[in-house]
């Protein structure tokens, strides 16, 4: 990874070089990054396998800058494997040919091609990550993001001795474009993965994994920062160290009220940061850092593992002193795989920090209501196979029965052209065209229909959304993720949703603000958001299999009347389909 600063000073006096300097620090640098897409050759559990890498490093480069910074990534595809990816939380005003998901906004990146992705960091601060957006490579090519505020901002916590991205994955023995394109043969589930893994490292509880164990070592006394970031493919997680606390301050890139709790929860596309202060004498033991899935199907049908990190002490972190096995080393009491109680209480306490500084812009108001069914169906079984879904059929999801079918074509790209005949239709339906009881007794029919439609909004449109989980194959909980746009989490319940109840109990003061949120299994969640960025923005479950099944759609946000509210032209390096 390359990254360079570019000033523009000219060669001036000193006074002017000043100037100039403060002017740029006030408007924010630009900062250069080179990613290479490359195959890496790596050994985990005993077993090795190439894998698709940015730069060679798994997890990939950390992306460095601060809030008001321009980014740029020159990405170039190695690999003979199509490529896009996507800068996952980054709002990109006015920018969305550089957001990433293939299809919705851009082409892939072929072998061999290059594009550069170009946006400006507005009014966000905190951490949150990039990853591939094509298929299943995500599984393998991710790093963080991490914003600093702007020079001279302070936290609105203490500053923390130390800052340390903690990224949780998913391994998988075999290659994952084997294991989706299978299930997608026989419309059946795919094999879940090996192992978790911290910062690429599955740790000691599996069998051949205990040299890849990821440690972090702490001074006495000293308060660190914890970037968590779940970028597993498939399952939601806790986490937890053992006898120690932890201070959740930040979530998706927003400050948020502390709380302290002893452990966290976060779904795929997640991002929460942690202050973890060390006990202020050094304990002479060691602690393990875990996380296990929270799911409420049966298990057999996800990775019911546990990985571990380790917390261990020194009084000089920076030595070379190795890690002493003789000391005890105590196991947090993580909750059980299905404890949806446990979950509920810790989303319920997420607040907005809403403070003159860092307020809570939350719309009072409502331009337009929609209401979304968020689940799994089925699809007939084509000719000439046999299906392992529900009765023979393939399993499929949809956003209120429509199960959105990918175009050849980029759909921002025929959007901005005005050429859209046969590429999507603006028809997405606004709420379900058949109603039901939805989460009490299936309906017979479990089929979803499939189409690439858009839901259209004018700029600037307030909107609240209420997502409802439905039980048509089985409650579960999914992390729904906007590109885009920051959204506030107004009110959250269990059950069917009643507009005539339960609106009276929405937050509209202090609600938490965030870009992934999950639907509640066998629930609902309401959220807000204004549509002040022009674009075509992808609205997806963060559950890579569902995701791949159809769980899917996307927002058409026209241009407003002023130039600071339109849509950008397109790069001259665009990838062409």
């Amino acid at each position: 990874m390359a990254m360079a600063i570019s000033s523009g000073l000219p060669a001036c006096s000193v006074v002017m070089a000043t100037l100039m300097v403060l002017i740029i620090q006030a408007q924010g640098i630009t900062r250069h990054y080179d990613f290479d897409v490359q195959m890496a050759k790596v050994t985990r559990l005993c077993g090795s396998k190439s894998i698709v890498t940015v730069n060679g490093q798994f997890p990939g480069p950390e992306l460095v800058a601060r809030e008001g910074d321009r980014v740029h990534v020159r990405v170039t595809n190695h690999v003979s494997h199509n490529m896009s990816l996507h800068w996952h939380g980054i709002r990109q005003m006015q920018t969305g040919w550089a957001d990433g998901p293939a299809y919705i906004t851009q082409c892939p990146i072929q072998m061999g091609q290059t594009y550069v992705y170009k946006f400006t960091i507005t009014g966000q601060r905190g951490t949150l990550w990039w990853h591939a957006h094509i298929s299943w490579h995500r599984a393998t090519v991710y790093g963080a993001i991490v914003i600093l505020p702007k020079l001279g901002v302070p936290y609105p916590f203490a500053a923390p001795h130390k800052e340390v991205p903690v990224i949780f994955g998913e391994w998988w023995a075999a290659d994952t474009e084997v294991v989706m394109s299978q299930a997608l043969k026989v419309g059946g589930a795919p094999n879940i993965s090996d192992a978790f893994t911290i910062n690429g490292l599955p740790g000691p509880l599996y069998n051949c994994s205990a040299q890849d164990t990821f440690k972090l070592k702490v001074t006495p006394g000293k308060t660190y920062l914890l970037r968590l970031i779940n970028a597993a493919l498939n399952d939601e997680l806790f986490f937890s160290v053992a006898n120690h606390t932890l201070t959740v301050v930040e979530v998706d890139a927003v400050y948020v009220k502390p709380f302290t709790v002893k452990t966290i929860v976060i779904s795929p596309g997640q991002t929460t940061n942690v202050l973890l202060t060390a006990k202020p004498v050094n304990p002479k033991a060691n602690f393990y850092m875990s996380a296990a899935p929270y799911s409420v199907i049966r298990p057999g049908t996800f990775d019911n593992t546990t990985v571990a990190g380790i917390l261990e002490y020194h009084e000089d972190p920076s030595s070379s002193s190795s890690f002493d096995k003789n000391l005890p080393l105590f196991k947090p009491m993580l909750p059980r795989f299905n404890d949806t109680k446990f979950v509920t209480n810790f989303t319920t306490k997420l607040r907005s920090l809403a403070t003159t500084k860092y307020p809570a812009a939350v719309p009072q108001t409502v331009d337009k209501r929609f209401f979304f069914t968020i689940g799994l169906g089925t699809l007939p079984c084509p000719k000439n196979m046999t299906c392992q879904g529900p009765n023979g059929t393939q399993f499929a999801a949809a956003v209120n029965n429509v199960s959105l079918v990918l175009p050849t074509k980029a759909l921002l790209q025929s959007h901005f052209t005005g050429l859209t005949t046969g590429v999507y239709a603006s028809d997405f339906p606004a709420m379900p065209l058949s109603p039901f009881n939805y989460t009490g007794t299936p309906p017979n029919n479990t089929n979803v229909a499939t189409g690439t439609k858009l839901l259209a909004l004018p700029f600037n449109t307030s909107v609240e959304l209420v997502m409802q989980d439905t039980s048509v194959l089985g409650i579960e909980s999914h992390p729904l993720h906007l590109h885009g746009f920051n959204y506030f989490v107004v009110g959250q319940g269990f059950g069917n949703y009643d507009s005539a109840k339960d609106p009276a109990k929405f937050n509209l003061v202090d609600p938490v603000e965030r870009n992934t949120v999950g639907v509640p299994a066998g629930g609902w969640v309401a959220i807000r958001f204004l549509a002040d960025n022009p674009g075509v923005w992808f609205m997806h479950c963060h559950l890579e299999v569902h995701t791949t099944w159809g769980l899917r759609m996307a927002w058409l946000v026209h241009d407003g009347s002023k130039p600071n509210q339109k849509l950008l032209p397109p790069p001259s390096d665009m990838p062409k389909c």
